[in-house]
């Protein structure tokens, strides 16, 4: 708005300068002319540069975002990608990398399950001393509550009914029904990968709670008869 009240004061003043002045009538028409275009310039000029710098500065401040929007894309994908790798299970090892706790030292020990983060905890009271990773029952068939590690105990067993066994089974509930073991095998007792892949990432099991082969030898080798288990 500054821009063209000053454009039409220059007009003004240089209609007004001509037509107070005497020059030859040759010249008048051009310096008229003159008077009118040069304003006229100047005005385009100046507008159009006051016009391209903010769209300049803005297509410069979306090349930044998108550019930064671009990279942290990239950044979250390596970051998706290598907690996935992080994620992998081998169930033939343990789930932690350190030895397992020596029990005679934790006299109030216990085992958590946690149907939510299918995760067994060995707690000494409120303490954490390692963390398995675990698939509990479909449908909500591992019951919640309060029990205890029960006698029976072996080293493999095979259902019928459901065409499928495992290695390693300790007692929890009902005296057998309920069990800690490894994650299933099949009729030739050789693993079931497909349900091996679930260990630590959904359930899988009949009410069963299935771990790695080295936890569920630990369980069945070293826990005590007795032992609280609490599932939540």
């Amino acid at each position: 708005m500054k821009t063209l009240t000053h454009f039409w004061d220059r007009v003004v003043s240089n209609i007004h300068f001509l037509s107070t002045q005497y020059f030859k009538p040759k010249f008048r028409q051009q310096l008229f002319i003159a008077a009118v275009l040069v304003p006229i310039s100047w005005v385009a000029i100046t507008t159009g540069r006051q016009v391209e710098t903010p769209i300049t500065a803005a297509t410069s401040l979306r090349v930044g975002i998108t550019a930064a929007k671009d990279s942290e894309t990239s950044r979250q994908t390596t970051r998706q990608v290598a907690f996935n790798a992080a994620k992998k299970i081998d169930w033939h090892a343990p789930s932690e990398s350190r030895p397992y706790p020596d029990l005679t030292q934790h006299p109030n020990l216990s085992l958590v399950v946690s149907l939510k983060k299918q995760r067994v905890f060995v707690k000494d009271g409120t303490k954490t001393l390692y963390t398995m990773y675990a698939s509990t029952g479909i449908d909500n068939s591992t019951p919640r509550g309060h029990f205890k590690i029960q006698s029976e105990r072996g080293y493999d067993f095979f259902n019928p009914e459901e065409q499928m066994g495992a290695h390693y089974y300790t007692s929890f509930y009902l005296h057998g029904t309920y069990l800690f073991h490894t994650v299933p095998t099949d009729i030739n007792d050789q693993y079931i990968e497909a349900e091996a892949a679930k260990l630590g990432r959904e359930p899988g099991s009949h009410g069963c709670v299935r771990l790695s082969i080295p936890d569920a030898k630990w369980i069945f080798k070293t826990v005590p008869t007795g032992t609280p288990v609490v599932i939540e």
